[in-house]
């Protein structure tokens, strides 16, 4: 798609859809890693929900994954600069923040399509989003505990309005996978449908969120959003305390068993 406000973003991938007016198609754009968000990945996706909101032609957006995966999850490389690095940690604290403000801010409706497995910033943009499209077959998590981190991305701030406490306190402390079948079931996700059909319904609602009045859907969005500004504090905190984490030793523990693929071995406090 040729539009110079796009062309930083190559990382990223925009497309207008045949046969649709007013709908931007984004996806996650590196399939040979499963879209695991790195560097320029998550800095991309930190910023890009502005560009939208600042492009009058855009009146609904669908988020998929290029390939067979919504995201895998951090690049394991680029975690590994951020692990004990004070500057890294602080960096990559104000983009995960970003990605979750500019997506509330963010007054045009945005549809993600999970068409694959979901995890880490990736699934906080999929979960972020104002509708979810969900494979049924697809696997997420938060995965945050996995690592030895605190669940900050994204989850404080939505899961338990999305599937209640008990369960956003289930998943979230056991970092077990969920499927789209289950994720609707507890009311994570907006919608689970056959692999085959999750694009192509995530754009028949963006086209039908595109054909609406402009203003009314972008106001309603904006006053539900609300519920989601009012947990902004308990987000905040628990990115701060996921970065805190990042700089303690189960962070190294716990990326190291995912490079060496083998379970994490945490210790208790001295």
């Amino acid at each position: 798609m040729s539009d110079d406000r796009y062309r930083e973003y190559d990382r990223l991938r925009f497309e207008r859809p045949d046969g649709t007016d007013g709908v931007l198609l984004i996806k996650l754009d590196d399939p040979d890693k499963m879209n695991a968000t790195g560097a320029d990945m998550h800095l991309q996706l930190s910023r890009v929900f502005r560009t939208i909101g600042d492009d009058d032609s855009v009146r609904a957006v669908v988020v998929t994954g290029a390939g067979r995966a919504f995201s895998a999850g951090g690049d394991l490389d680029w975690i590994a600069e951020q692990v004990g690095d004070y500057a890294q940690t602080m960096r990559v604290m104000k983009e995960a923040g970003d990605i979750v403000r500019t997506m509330i801010d963010c007054d045009t409706p945005i549809v993600s399509a999970i068409n694959g497995v979901a995890v880490g910033a990736g699934l906080a943009v999929a979960l972020m989003a104002d509708v979810s499209i969900i494979n049924e077959d697809a696997k997420l998590t938060d995965g945050h505990i996995r690592l030895g981190v605190g669940a900050g991305d994204h989850a404080v701030a939505i899961w338990p309005l999305l599937c209640g406490m008990a369960k956003a306190k289930y998943y979230l402390l056991t970092a077990d996978f969920l499927d789209g079948r289950e994720a609707e079931r507890i009311g994570l996700v907006s919608k689970a449908v056959p692999k085959d059909d999750v694009l192509s319904t995530a754009l028949g609602v963006a086209e039908k969120l595109a054909a609406g009045p402009v203003h009314a859907t972008q106001m309603t969005k904006r006053a539900l959003n609300h519920w989601l500004r009012q947990a902004l504090p308990n987000f905040e905190a628990s990115l701060a305390y996921e970065m805190l984490n990042f700089l303690g030793p189960d962070a190294a523990e716990g990326l190291a068993a995912l490079q060496e693929k083998r379970s994490p071995d945490f210790q208790p406090p001295a």
